[in-house]
């Protein structure tokens, strides 16, 4: 009887874990903008930016203090197989991340609760 109660409230924990990170991927859409925050730690850790040199050989200038500020809108929402919510983001002026890369992506989860991104 015991193994039967355990099972219950294993599956009952189990759903409700499905559903707060659907709630997650529900809460973010396509056209949503957002505020790059400036990172906790010495560089972006949720925020998906190129390394230096594929900036550098793009021709494009590697300052990563360029990007805190930003304000961005979401242009894609994938969800990944172990649950996380990944975002495309481009800059709501039209210009160019670093003036080579049109695109981002992060975490959207991670960096919403870090302050690397921030609601507008």
């Amino acid at each position: 009887m015991i193994k039967y109660v355990i099972t219950a409230l294993f599956s009952a924990s189990m759903l409700t874990a499905q559903t707060n990170t659907d709630n997650v991927q529900n809460s973010v859409k396509v056209g949503d903008v957002y505020e790059i925050g400036k990172p906790k730690a010495h560089q972006f850790q949720h925020i998906d930016l190129p390394r230096a040199n594929f900036i550098i050989k793009k021709g494009g200038i590697a300052n990563y203090k360029t990007v805190e500020g930003n304000q961005v809108v979401v242009t894609e929402v994938k969800q990944t197989k172990d649950g996380e919510t990944k975002i495309k983001m481009k800059r709501t002026d039209g210009s160019r991340f670093f003036r080579t890369h049109p695109t981002i992506t992060a975490n959207y989860s991670e960096a919403l609760a870090s302050g690397e991104l921030v609601s507008k």
